[in-house]
């Protein structure tokens, strides 16, 4: 029992022409230099492979990140467009992801302005708490001046 053919780059673009639905996915397939990956079985294995443990590592360093100052979101965000590059459950996560972020913007955006200050300040004091537990479990750098009000 064989597999069936995949689609070549020329099928594609020509489903792309006809304004089909064309996935992150199905555009990085449809690239020359990817097609040429394709071709060769265990290039191909080896390249999937290389991009899952790469957009894994991105996303398990912006998971780390996320409590901390920083963009850690941004970093798992940025690690599941890597990943749906290859595969189909990251481009749906990444989808959801999209969708959730934009319904809380639009949320955020018609509050009056005294909560989206008050979830500002939240975030703010929220941020300086995982910073402060953050040095007191590390300790505070020595070049820290005394005056700067952090936990020692």
């Amino acid at each position: 029992m064989g597999h069936p053919q995949p689609e070549t780059a020329d099928e594609r673009r020509e489903r792309y022409d006809t304004d089909e639905v064309y996935s992150l996915r199905e555009r990085v397939a449809a690239a020359a230099w990817r097609q040429r990956l394709s071709a060769r079985r265990s290039l191909n294995h080896s390249y999937r492979i290389g991009v899952g443990v790469v957009g894994g590592l991105i996303v398990a360093l912006g998971l780390v990140t996320i409590p901390l100052p920083g963009p850690g979101w941004f970093t798992v965000i940025a690690g599941l467009f890597v990943l749906a590059t290859e595969f189909t459950w990251a481009e749906r996560l990444l989808e959801f992801t999209r969708r959730h972020v934009s319904r809380w913007t639009d949320w955020v955006s018609a509050q009056p302005m005294w909560v989206r200050l008050v979830l500002g300040a939240l975030t703010a004091v929220f941020v300086y708490g995982i910073l402060v537990l953050t040095l007191h479990m590390t300790g505070v750098p020595d070049w820290v001046p005394g005056w700067v009000p952090l936990w020692r």
